[in-house]
């Protein structure tokens, strides 16, 4: 009976495990699409409303869904409530969240690129900026996609038969 009890906990815990990895490969798409809708809302804001920075951040940080939200949030905080540079500010608020995020170093270079020219130029260079940011999103977007319908049933498989063959061993 306990034999039996712990064969059914390594295969949860294995599972679960499996299915927890696999998560990570559904959410990455999901936040580029996210980035990229809040980048291109972002243009719309300095292009069309003339909208300071730091409000189109906090009017981002409204719409979108934790943990985007935090860094437009902490971004537009920063900007008002500190003494700082756009530049550090948007490049402190990515590292702060970039932990709870399914993103990769690939993006996080992209978007600490994109902050180095955040505010520095008219609203006509900015959008060429915005637009080629996008762009690099879209592709790490289109391989997260291919990696996620590559890895994803074959990591939740892992977890499962890795408890399989646990148990094997054991017993």
């Amino acid at each position: 009976m306990v034999k039996l009890i712990g064969a059914i906990f390594i295969i949860v815990a294995t599972t679960v495990i499996g299915f927890e990895a696999a998560r990570h490969f559904s959410e990455r798409p999901k936040q580029l699409r996210a980035l990229r809708s809040a980048l291109q809302s972002l243009e719309a804001e300095i292009m069309y409303s003339h909208t300071p920075l730091h409000e189109a951040a906090r009017r981002l940080a409204v719409q979108l869904s934790k943990p985007l939200s935090s860094f437009f949030d902490s971004f537009a905080k920063k900007l008002t409530d500190t003494e700082t540079t756009v530049k550090e500010a948007w490049e402190t608020s990515l590292i702060e969240i970039w932990k709870s995020t399914a993103l990769k170093q690939g993006e996080f270079e992209i978007m600490k690129q994109f902050g180095e020219t955040l505010g520095r130029h008219d609203r006509f260079s900015q959008q060429k900026h915005i637009l080629l940011t996008l762009s690099h999103l879209e592709r790490e977007e289109a391989d997260a996609i291919q990696a996620q319908a590559k890895y994803e049933k074959m990591v939740k498989s892992l977890g499962f038969l890795s408890g399989l063959l646990l148990i094997i061993l054991l017993f």
